[in-house]
């Protein structure tokens, strides 16, 4: 039947370039989002038609609990096997405050749908590779916020940092099993989340932000996660992938 890849957050902006490429790849392709299920049937058969896969939409939101438990079942069951998981859902915070003014529960929501959410989830999938001995891989879509300090969203800068130990946690913990972990750390990406901001960073990306003067796009996340689902950097776990045009390159 093929492999199968879980990518969370895959309805919309970097994951659906994520999972537009995947299949692409011929990768059977689990997603999840917010919006309801029936909104997304039609891409699901597109997907199926246009490459010749198995694609599932489900609705779960990956903070909780139970969701996660029904991702992961319905995954399975459809399936009957998962070899690679990307976590890709994120959000920024509802309103950009001051750090001196981010309130709690900003910081709680951001938190538990940034971190909390993909860290349980990867201890999920992680179990199951180990037990069932697959040689899978796991994909952590981070962000140059984890390094780059913007204080008007704080809480996402925070969550993003930690996304990035996540990473190298679970690099260490699955070696062992043969599975590979990797950080993927996008730049500025055109997408729902940035469209707000979109004439700053036109401004910002036209006086030199990126050494490559563009936006990115969620297809050059999605040709970076199929290279590593390939196994092109097989003997490289635990890498940091920057996809930013050179944004984090430090300059004088």
């Amino acid at each position: 039947m093929g492999k199968t890849v879980l990518v969370t957050g895959g309805g919309r902006g970097i994951g659906a370039g994520i999972v537009e490429k995947l299949a692409g790849e011929k990768w059977n392709v689990a997603f999840c989002g917010r919006t309801e299920e029936k909104e997304l049937a039609g891409r699901i058969r597109e997907l199926e038609k246009t490459y010749g896969i198995s694609a599932l939409y489900i609705r779960a939101d990956v903070s909780s609990p139970a969701d996660r438990e029904e991702l992961f079942r319905r995954t399975l069951e459809k399936f009957g096997s998962l070899e690679a998981l990307v976590n890709n859902a994120g959000v920024a915070p509802l309103v950009r405050n001051d750090l001196l003014e981010m309130t709690e529960e900003s910081f709680d929501r951001v938190m538990n749908i940034n971190l909390k959410g993909p860290f349980f989830l990867t201890q999920k999938v992680g179990r199951y590779f180990a037990e069932n001995k697959i040689k899978g891989a796991i994909v952590n879509i981070g962000s140059i916020s984890a390094t780059v300090n913007s204080i008007s969203r704080g809480e996402y800068c925070l969550s993003k940092a930690a996304v990035a130990m996540m990473s190298s946690l679970f690099a260490v913990k699955m070696a062992q099993f043969g599975v590979n972990v990797y950080e993927i750390r996008p730049g500025v990406v055109s997408s729902d989340m940035t469209k707000v901001v979109r004439e700053k960073y036109d401004k910002l990306i036209a006086e030199g932000l990126t050494l490559q003067p563009r936006w990115g796009t969620p297809e050059d996340i999605g040709k970076a996660v199929a290279m590593l689902l390939r196994g092109d950097l097989a003997y490289s776990t635990g890498q940091v992938i920057h996809v930013g045009g050179g944004m984090h390159l430090a300059r004088l």
